[in-house]
């Protein structure tokens, strides 16, 4: 069992983009951030429940499989289950729809608790107040010998890592720079001492960096 993570940051260490607007709450630096990704097959299977085989393949897609591997328990923060989103309708079940890509139990780390949600296809929402170390104890248990993702955001993830509780961290980098937003490496210094460091290069141009303690 390890616990991991798997982002995707611009070439300049930005997480998150700024350019939301009403018309484009996505914005567009958003999808050219992630868009090497989303555009992989297994990505549109997963989370878009696309079976037409399309999507492509080579590295970025193998990164994309390896993302939902053995995966036995998901921590994430408030932002990335959409809490924000209806903060106080206790029937919002998210922004992910009716059969969530996690197919696993999912721990929502957040400062207001709220019921459970259980999904159909395995996926089930759990709401937490606690720490990184709390919850990772409650994943780790649920997990029963399946790896933990912490999913993000990065805030979360940054968390995590200052703790020195992630045994596998991987980014792809895409070759943009956003300039501003939350940037992962900021305040984590020194973070690669302990790990060995590989590297890989995508026909996408993303460049795929995997930590490994």
């Amino acid at each position: 069992m390890v616990v991991r993570v798997d982002l995707n940051i611009s070439l300049d260490g930005y997480a998150t983009t700024t350019d939301q607007t009403r018309e484009k709450p996505f914005g567009e630096d958003w999808g050219r951030l992630v868009g090497p990704y989303t555009a992989t097959r297994t990505f549109r299977e997963r989370v878009l429940h696309d079976t037409t085989g399309e999507g492509t393949t080579g590295v970025d897609d193998e990164y994309a499989e390896a993302y939902f591997a053995e995966v036995g328990a998901e921590i994430m923060g408030a932002g990335m289950f959409g809490l924000h989103n209806f903060p106080d309708d206790p029937a919002w079940q998210g922004w992910w729809g009716d059969e969530p890509p996690f197919q696993v139990p999912v721990y929502v780390l957040t400062h207001t608790p709220r019921p459970a949600v259980e999904m159909a296809n395995g996926t089930r929402f759990e709401f937490l107040a606690a720490s990184p170390e709390e919850a990772l104890a409650l994943a780790t248990d649920t997990a029963a010998g399946g790896d933990v993702r912490i999913g993000g955001g990065p805030t979360l993830i940054k968390a995590f890592l200052a703790a020195g509780l992630v045994d596998r961290l991987h980014v792809g980098i895409t070759p943009i720079l956003l300039g501003r937003g939350i940037n992962l490496w900021e305040g984590l210094r020194g973070i690669e001492d302990g790990y060995d460091v590989s590297a890989e290069t995508a026909e996408s141009g993303v460049l795929h960096l995997t930590f490994r303690r």
